[in-house]
């Protein structure tokens, strides 16, 4: 669930910058019954707001390296190395995120190269192994085995067609900071596996950045759940060192750490 990349957009500007970006110490989470909405949604304030973080464009190329930590449902534990490589052209307005993911134990690597360009859903281009074509995917397809969707890398919840803010009396806490609620919604899909078709997502007031999201099915089943981690500093500045997704469907938990020694 993401914006910009979650991982990628310019968290090297503040230690929040985008995650969905969205993204877990999900127990942390609150009920979406928990507090009354007291004015209803907007649906003009949501517009604006997801057409801001989907439009963020770094301010600069950069490269880092991350793992990925998947646990399974009954416990076993594996890493995947992963290399992160941001690049913004010196001309125009889009940019592209390439997510190299290292073979590991049975399976073999994987390059996920997303494409951004204003107004559209970024293109979504997947090599496998030593393939030298790229493979047809949907926006729902696992990357390297791992719970991190395609959409969720791509933040696409932010193109759904309906987006608008929940409002409350006042703002909800969440890590520490006051949060907008910020809910994306999609017609649902018919036949299995057609994903989520709602995700609330709670956005920092003051940096504009996700700090948890939640994502839901047609039948308003929670099915995942994101939180950033913790922060670290880094050369005097802030960086987001990681952050969790949480299949609450299969029991499983990727979380991603960054490794910012990597320029």
């Amino acid at each position: 669930m993401s914006l910009r990349p979650l991982v990628a957009v310019g968290i090297r500007r503040t230690f929040m910058r985008p995650v969905v970006a969205l993204v877990l110490a999900l127990r942390a989470f609150s009920p979406l019954s928990q507090g009354a909405e007291s004015t209803g949604s907007d649906l003009t304030e949501g517009a604006a707001l997801a057409a801001e973080l989907r439009t963020a464009r770094p301010s600069q190329s950069f490269t880092n390296a991350a793992i990925l930590h998947r646990r399974s449902a009954d416990g076993h534990r594996t890493q995947v190395p992963l290399r992160i490589e941001t690049h913004v052209p010196a001309v125009g307005d889009d940019w592209t995120v390439t997510y190299r993911a290292a073979a590991s134990g049975n399976a073999g690597g994987e390059t996920l190269i997303l494409h951004y360009q204003p107004g559209t859903i970024p293109e979504r281009h997947l090599t496998r192994g030593s393939a030298a074509t790229t493979t047809p995917i949907g926006p729902n397809e696992s990357f390297a085995g791992t719970d991190f969707s395609v959409s969720d890398l791509s933040l696409e919840f932010l193109h759904w067609p309906e987006q608008k803010v929940i409002r409350r009396e006042r703002p909800e806490m969440r890590k520490g900071r006051p949060c907008r609620i910020l809910e994306s919604s999609r017609p649902a899909t018919a036949g299995a596996g057609a994903g989520p078709v709602r995700i609330r997502s709670w956005i920092d007031l003051e940096h504009k950045q996700p700090l948890m999201a939640e994502a839901y099915d047609a039948r308003g089943t929670l099915i995942k759940a994101f939180s950033v981690g913790s922060v670290k500093k880094v050369d005097g500045v802030w960086q987001l060192k990681d952050f969790e997704i949480v299949d609450e469907q299969a029991g499983t938990l990727t979380r991603l750490e960054f490794d910012w020694t990597v320029k």
